[in-house]
């Protein structure tokens, strides 16, 4: 009968535990600061699943300039598309080197990130960016890109 009851509470605690551990992984991130970092770290460490589902279904993104990658995209979809787009024009040479966090305001986050890119044709991205990222329910909601030259990733992403 010991052996049964101990087998028993055994088991009731592995539950328990996996049960936790189930709940951490799948628990959104606290804060709008921890979302943020969590999204551009994982970009970074090209951990696609994790990058992705940060971003709200309905994310608005906002990509400075007048080039083939510019413009407001309203989706999670249309975003990944523009990813699609500056990963084939750059051939896979687009990098995110750094992010520079600024303390959040409410369930705002404001970064400077840096990138690189090259293209066969010898251009070269090398650009500095103010990215504010709204953070609601541990989904990143709404991003505003400012880029430090628009003209020069006009150049580089190719003008409409």
């Amino acid at each position: 009968m010991k052996k049964i009851s101990i087998t028993i509470l055994f088991a009731a605690a592995s539950l328990s535990v996996q049960s936790q551990t189930d709940t951490m992984a799948t628990a959104p991130c606290a804060t709008p600061l921890e979302v943020v970092k969590t999204f551009l770290t994982a970009y970074m460490q090209k951990d696609h699943k994790t990058f992705v589902d940060l971003l709200h279904p309905d994310v608005v993104w906002e990509q400075p300039g007048d080039n083939t990658v510019s413009g407001i995209k309203k989706s999670k979809v249309e975003l990944l598309q523009m990813g699609a787009r500056m990963s084939a024009l750059s051939l896979k040479t687009l990098r995110l080197n750094y992010v520079q966090y600024f303390s959040p305001s409410g369930n705002n986050v404001v970064c400077i990130l840096h990138w690189t890119a090259a293209q066969p044709t010898g251009k070269i991205l090398d650009i500095r960016n103010v990215d504010v990222y709204t953070v609601e329910n541990g989904k990143i909601t709404h991003a505003k890109i400012y880029s430090e030259d628009v003209d020069k990733e006009n150049v580089f992403w190719g003008q409409h």
